[in-house]
């Protein structure tokens, strides 16, 4: 995934935002980035990866999903069509 691509599709938050997010804001845990738009805190797809790019950060490391932003989206529609996301 590029620096501008969508990390959360529910709230259109960017791995951009996220990452500055967490430069500035300095979350004590992961779940805060929620606070970063309400990432994370739709469908639940994107948790994993914010869970990812706040341990990169944390440790000094880059966060890398491994995959296309095409990869990515797919997965997620996979994802909701199986019935995964999360229930309210």
């Amino acid at each position: 995934m590029k620096i501008d691509d969508k990390l959360c599709y529910c709230f259109h938050v960017s791995k951009r935002k996220v990452l500055n997010h967490i430069r500035i804001h300095q979350p004590r845990v992961a779940s805060q980035l929620s606070e970063c738009g309400g990432a994370g805190t739709g469908c639940g797809w994107c948790v994993p990866f914010l869970k990812k790019c706040f341990d990169a950060e944390r440790g000094g490391y880059v966060a890398d999903t491994e995959m296309t932003a095409e990869q990515y989206e797919a997965e997620r529609a996979a994802y909701i069509a199986a019935g995964k996301k999360r229930r309210t």
